[in-house]
């Protein structure tokens, strides 16, 4: 994951400050966890596996979603 945020950020673009870059890593991890299937995840975004998961789990856990995943 590192060479892949690395390369496609870093590597191909100038930053004139180090707030560009911060800006552009934010928008590139949020399109690469939207976006990027994942063989690990059995061809899931992420974003999929998180809801996926996050529906599976019983009524009265204890963990608590503060968003809710859109199906």
């Amino acid at each position: 994951m590192n060479r892949t945020i690395k390369e496609a950020t870093v590597k191909r673009f100038h930053y004139d400050s180090h707030d560009q870059l911060h800006t552009h890593l934010a928008d590139f991890l949020a399109a690469y966890n939207f976006a990027r299937r994942l063989k690990t995840l059995n061809g899931l975004t992420p974003y999929e596996y998180i809801c996926k998961s996050g529906h599976q789990s019983p009524v009265g856990s204890s963990s608590t979603r503060s968003t809710r995943c859109r199906d």
